[in-house]
């Protein structure tokens, strides 16, 4: 798929995110984070492909640049894509 089509369905995937109702914040969609994060590995995901997955899986995801960040009930979560290390991103809250 081409890198401009990736960006239309990251976008279309955002918006759709945004409109739902925000997830609760409880520590199980805090773990359920922690676990989608670290299944698997991509080196080549950036900012926008994270967030996409992120939103495709449920989570208030916006791409910020460089990172992302996810909303998880009014608390901001910052992922930022780790290339080659284990998992798709390391966070901070």
């Amino acid at each position: 798929m081409a890198r401009k089509e990736i960006c239309a369905l990251s976008l279309l995937a955002l918006i759709t995110a945004l409109a739902l109702p925000a997830a609760s914040a409880s520590s199980d969609r805090l773990t359920d984070l922690k676990s989608l994060i670290s299944a698997f590995d991509d080196p080549r995901m950036d900012s926008d492909d994270l967030a996409f997955y992120l939103a495709t899986h449920g989570f208030n995801a916006t791409p910020m640049g460089s990172y992302v960040e996810v909303d998880l009930d009014g608390k901001f979560h910052k992922l930022t894509p780790n290339g080659s290390a284990p998992g798709l991103g390391d966070m901070t809250a």
